[in-house]
């Protein structure tokens, strides 16, 4: 990140470490100072394409690649309109081939490929779709609302749990700290024996050590942390998953071949007669792969004979 540079005033994140580099739906960088310096009525053209832009639209860049600044721009622009589910379509084809037509939109805005076109496709999309467009809004608005929910209350059950723990090693700590005072205090004033003060002493920090081990558990929460049913159980139905049958277990059996011809030779013969003097043996690498140079040749020959005497009847 460090070669990244301003292409207008050419200063480098070398040079200046707060340098912040700004990116908009061209694509092209530019840092803040010159950003402020360009567009101070709110308003101009890119330097090096010319396009028009606007001075809110840019944003911090975050990908090193402008391209990919770009891309992320076009695809989070697109799929506000193109955000149908697959429960929309009638079959897994007509979804994939909606999908491909995503990726295709993305890619013609992104290489600068027949951008007309490609946008005039989807406004003619939008005026076709206008209600399923805003129905997914509306339903994608809900799930992230319910979904903020969800997070908001573990990052409270979170904030909670450290809470706890911070006040119950405080107060362990300051549990040590009497014992360790009480010690101090009896090994001065008491008449004990020292040894017998020392031995009661390491009696109790061992039970304290026990205490330290049991801590609280957490608390378990009644949601979940996808927010999938979170609170609105009585929204959300879905359909009971089908109990699959299993069938009988497999069991292989062995081919029928039919032979219109001589039989071929059996795997002894094919070893010990001759037929591998000019077969290429296989090396580790096809071994592991499972295949052998004898099967290969027992095939060869069994295709090469099964139809050797096959002809119509006179």
């Amino acid at each position: 990140m460090d070669d990244q540079a301003c292409p207008r005033c050419k200063t480098t994140k070398y040079r200046n470490p707060s340098l912040k580099l700004m990116v908009n739906v061209c694509g092209h960088t530019l840092c803040e100072s010159c950003v402020d310096l360009l567009f101070l009525k709110g308003s101009g053209s890119c330097p090096e394409c010319l396009a028009p832009l606007r001075r809110n639209n840019f944003r911090v860049q975050l990908f090193e690649d402008p391209m990919v600044e770009k891309e992320v721009d076009i695809r989070k622009r697109i799929l506000r309109d193109y955000n149908k589910k697959e429960d929309d379509f009638a079959s897994p084809q007509e979804y994939n081939d909606y999908l491909e037509e995503i990726e295709t939109i993305v890619y013609n805005l992104c290489n600068n490929i027949d951008v007309i076109g490609t946008n005039k496709r989807i406004e003619q999309y939008k005026k076709e779709n206008r209600e399923f467009i805003q129905r997914n809004k509306t339903r994608m608005g809900r799930e992230e609302f319910e979904l903020e929910e969800v997070l908001e209350l573990e990052k409270a059950q979170d904030e909670c749990r450290k809470q706890e723990l911070l006040a119950l090693e405080t107060e362990q700590k300051k549990k040590k700290a009497r014992e360790k005072e009480a010690l101090i205090d009896e090994l001065m004033f008491s008449g004990k024996d020292a040894s017998e003060i020392v031995n009661e002493f390491a009696e109790k920090v061992e039970k304290l050590r026990e205490e330290e081990k049991q801590v609280p558990p957490h608390k378990p929460s009644k949601q979940f942390s996808t927010g999938i049913k979170f609170g609105r159980s009585a929204d959300h139905q879905f359909l009971p998953v089908p109990k699959l049958e299993e069938g009988p277990l497999y069991v292989h059996e062995g081919p029928i071949l039919f032979v219109e011809g001589p039989n071929s030779p059996t795997v002894f013969e094919i070893e010990n007669k001759g037929f591998m003097t000019h077969i290429r043996s296989e090396n580790i690498i096809e071994r592991a792969g499972g295949y052998r140079s004898l099967i290969a040749c027992q095939r060869a020959l069994q295709d090469a004979m099964q139809g050797l005497f096959y002809g119509t009847e006179t």
